[in-house]
């Protein structure tokens, strides 16, 4: 209640600059468009419903912090005491991380892929975005690589609960870079620059991983049989 608390109370903080929002969302498209061309709305809710949506998601993202501290508090009972003590830095860090996400596709990829697309237009078809389409097309990317920049976070997670270890996935590298354009192909729209433009940070990022997973070892047993009968644990 309090996480769809956080987001409501945000949303209606947010929403009377609903369209102001969605006109810095779109800038990154209409930089690149021809100046005799607009965006559209095909619908005729379209321009209510399009910056409220996005509004709504947009206070989904800033309240993620809120959101992760209650799902953390809702399982922190059942966590052991070096457990705690790594769940807070791992919160902390994926939150940077998704927001790095987010902030790298609307400066750098999407300018790059925007500008792409309306420069291959074939002659004579005027470029005219229809609002919505628009809007799902780029939270499509925004999950797409704030989810792929969670890559250290996960890394960090299999190592430390001993699913597997760094040498391992050092062996396992040359599959990681295949997966990693599949994945990129998937996730994003049917062009070769946007799938590498996400597909070149998930390896710098796993990378990045596997340095930060030197750092944390699996508990053994007995620290976990130490902790369970300590009670302040």
């Amino acid at each position: 209640m309090y996480a769809i608390g956080s987001v409501f109370a945000v949303f209606f903080s947010i929403a009377y600059w609903a369209n102001d929002i969605y006109h810095y969302l779109s800038a990154p498209l209409l930089a690149v468009m021809p100046d005799s061309a607009s965006m559209i709305a095909t619908d005729v809710a379209s321009p209510f419903f399009a910056p409220f949506k996005l509004t709504l998601v947009l206070s989904f993202f800033i309240a993620i912090p809120v959101v992760l501290y209650q799902s953390w508090a809702f399982i922190a009972p059942g966590l052991y005491k070096h457990e705690k003590r790594m769940v807070m830095p791992l919160l902390f860090s994926s939150t940077i991380l998704f927001y790095a996400g987010i902030a790298f596709a609307y400066y750098l990829v999407f300018p790059v892929v925007f500008g792409f697309f309306t420069s291959v237009a074939p002659e004579g078809v005027q470029i005219a975005t229809d609002i919505n389409s628009y809007l799902n097309f780029v939270l499509k990317l925004f999950f797409a690589f704030g989810l792929a920049f969670e890559i250290p976070i996960a890394v960090v997670l299999l190592c430390w609960t001993g699913a597997t270890d760094v040498d391992s996935l050092k062996e396992k590298r040359p599959y990681i870079v295949v997966g990693a354009f599949v994945i990129g192909m998937a996730l994003t729209p049917p062009d070769v620059i946007s799938q590498t433009m996400l597909a070149v940070p998930m390896l710098l990022l796993f990378e990045g991983g596997l340095l930060f997973a030197r750092m944390y070892k699996p508990a053994d047993d007995e620290d976990e049989a130490s902790d369970a009968e300590d009670p302040s644990a």
